[in-house]
């Protein structure tokens, strides 16, 4: 799809789904969902999109119920209730 064809909009990540799929609201209309994937970049640089999250999409003007998250917007500070990092045992002294 050529970059002029696409319809890019914001939206808020209301459920994720399984197959890196995510159902996404979009704030400016009544409540409208749209069902989104990653693109290829977010999915090659490990981009972690949670519930709650503000994303930028592509849409086609062909399928309006269908989008591409190409960007995650920076958030206020969220809990994603990411795990510590561990680099193994601790040694004792």
């Amino acid at each position: 799809m050529a970059n002029q064809d696409s319809i890019e909009v914001e939206g808020k990540i209301v459920t994720v789904l399984p197959g890196t799929m995510f159902r996404v609201e979009l704030p400016d209309t009544n409540g409208h969902q749209v069902l989104a994937h990653i693109s290829g970049k977010l999915r090659k640089n490990f981009i972690k999109i949670t519930v709650g999250d503000t994303v930028k999409m592509e849409m086609s003007p062909y399928d309006l119920d269908r989008a591409r998250i190409v960007y995650r917007l920076r958030n206020a500070r969220t809990n994603r209730n990411a795990p510590i990092r561990s680099f193994g045992p601790r040694r004792k002294r």
